[in-house]
């Protein structure tokens, strides 16, 4: 970014948006993205002021930056984690509810809610793939239970909505994915909204329409902190595989 200056002030850039031809400061570029994201939330009718949203949070920086946003632009949304069990040699489960939980702290009117896996099945994702005999595909094991509790808490707890942390990265790849699979029920599915329906909650994706670099640089820029290591066990993940196969074309 050296050289570059906000197209607002003048300030040295801290992010150059070739794709809306706009370079901004700092200051300038965390206004811009809480706008685009009200923006985003007006556009597909996701939540009005009254609605008590639910934000899945997994400690990284998708879910902390959405979180964060909301809060800022006066919305009731509280935060939910997940305890999956995932140690994979690193503690993964157990650092990243501490960076939720750090990052719940500075916010006194937010709740942050926490479901233990291990507590609730009595056995953490990967023994639990282990037991369905599912070791090469835990994503769709541990995809299912959280699904299953993001919805169970939501309902329980009273809230309208469902929120998760998306990113357009994330949203291209599962479409990808789905193409090239003809998989013709998700693809009727992925869509920034999905109603609820009978013990389904409302889902909404409010960072649909930012790549993962401009969440990533909001997250920096705001000073959150949260987890850089992906799942251990996500490495060869399909979507993944995608969201890189995109990245290299």
């Amino acid at each position: 970014m050296s050289g570059m200056r906000c197209r607002k002030c003048s300030e040295v850039a801290v992010i150059n948006m070739r794709h809306h031809r706009l370079a901004l400061c700092s200051e300038h570029y965390l206004e811009w993205f809480m706008a685009q994201t009200e923006r985003t939330v007006e556009r597909f009718a996701m939540f009005a002021r009254t609605d008590r949203i639910l934000v899945a949070v997994s400690g990284g920086k998708d879910s902390l930056s959405l979180w964060d946003v909301l809060l800022r632009l006066g919305y009731q949304a509280d935060g939910l984690y997940i305890n999956l069990g995932i140690d994979g040699g690193l503690g993964y489960s157990d650092t990243s509810h501490e960076k939720a939980a750090t990052f719940a702290a500075g916010w006194p009117r937010a709740r942050l809610h926490v479901a233990s896996v291990p507590e609730e099945h009595g056995t953490s994702i990967p023994e639990l793939a282990l037991k369905k005999r599912r070791t090469d595909r835990p994503c769709s094991i541990c995809g299912l239970v959280k699904r299953h509790t993001m919805n169970r808490v939501a309902l329980e707890g009273g809230y309208s909505v469902l929120a998760t942390g998306h990113n357009l990265d994330d949203e291209a790849a599962v479409l990808m994915q789905n193409v090239l699979h003809w998989q013709t029920g998700y693809l009727a599915r992925q869509y920034p909204v999905l109603e609820e329906g009978e013990g389904l909650a409302r889902k909404v994706k409010p960072l649909c329409r930012f790549y993962e670099r401009e969440v990533a640089a909001y997250a920096l820029v705001r000073g959150i902190d949260y987890i850089y290591d992906e799942c251990p066990h996500a490495v060869g993940a399909k979507t993944i595989y995608y969201k890189e196969m995109l990245n290299r074309l």
